[in-house]
């Protein structure tokens, strides 16, 4: 029996070893050497501080800055999730509905569908140009600034599809939220610009 149960054991011990030590510190290495910014999450490091992961969307406060898609979990990450609410449930279309009116109020123009709908994640960081785009009006008027500029520095960030193929193009809100703070500085008022908890 002991002839069977050594190799048994020395072999459990062995890749165990090997696929729950060695391959992971190997992996783990191997990313943080050849991807640092993104085995670490994408973070975004502002004077010292992390504000934000370019792969998480989070809410905006405020009128200055671009709003992120609606979230079904509150932008909360730990408890990520859609509404699994069906095309004709009367609690979507109303939601639905509210927001497409506070949209539409907000920004004086037709609400695009990904500004009124949440992602299945509830926390996609993009939106489509032309939810960021229909945003600038609003953007500049409160920054003080030319409804061109705004539209320059949010084209500017347009990303296009993953190798030129795969995806849509999309822009990054926390990314550009920050341009436009670069290019048009706004003191934000108490409470209002980063992300709110």
């Amino acid at each position: 029996m002991l002839r069977h149960l050594r190799p048994a054991v020395a072999l459990t011990v062995f890749f165990t070893l090997l696929t729950g030590l060695a391959y992971p510190l190997v992996m783990t290495g191997a990313a943080q050497a050849m991807f640092p910014t993104a085995a670490n999450g994408s973070l975004i490091d502002r004077d010292g501080t992390i504000i934000g992961s370019e792969l998480i969307a989070q809410p905006f406060a405020g009128e200055a800055w671009l709003h992120p898609r609606p979230s079904a979990s509150g932008w909360n990450a730990a408890g990520t999730g859609a509404s699994n609410l069906g095309p004709t449930s009367a609690a979507l279309i109303a939601t639905v509905a509210e927001r497409r009116t506070a949209w539409e109020a907000a920004n004086g123009t037709a609400a695009p569908i990904d500004a009124i709908t949440a992602s299945g994640s509830g926390l996609d960081p993009h939106i489509s140009p032309e939810t960021a785009l229909a945003q600038a009006g609003r953007i500049a008027a409160v920054r003080g600034a030319e409804a061109g500029a705004v539209r320059g520095v949010i084209a500017a960030g347009i990303e296009g599809p993953f190798l030129g193929l795969y995806g849509e193009p999309r822009v990054n809100v926390l990314l550009t939220n920050i341009a436009l703070d670069a290019a048009f500085p706004f003191p934000p008022a108490e409470g209002e610009g980063q992300a709110t908890e």
